[in-house]
């Protein structure tokens, strides 16, 4: 299993969950879980996906990602599993 750590951060408005899961259904990639909030006006999402089940590299799958989040008006990131734990280890 390939786990993935998505961030989304934009203004809220209706179809942000929507959209992007849109695009991760799009690349195949399997949402494993999902967390969101509303922080006075700002969306705030972290969902841990499985790229496993992608045929698509990660490069492109973030690429797509980021692209969708340039033409929505958000901040989308996406890090391997690996490469989010050793940043915030303490």
């Amino acid at each position: 299993m390939k786990k993935c750590i998505l961030s989304v951060v934009g203004k809220d408005r209706v179809g942000i969950t929507a959209g992007v899961c849109g695009v991760l259904a799009d690349a195949e990639v399997n949402i494993l879980d999902i967390n969101q909030t509303i922080l006075q006006s700002y969306f705030t999402m972290v969902v841990l996906v499985d790229i496993d089940t992608s045929s698509l590299e990660f490069g492109e799958i973030a690429e797509r990602l980021e692209d969708y989040g340039r033409k929505s008006g958000m901040e989308i990131h996406i890090q391997r599993e690996e490469i989010f734990d050793a940043m915030h280890r303490i």
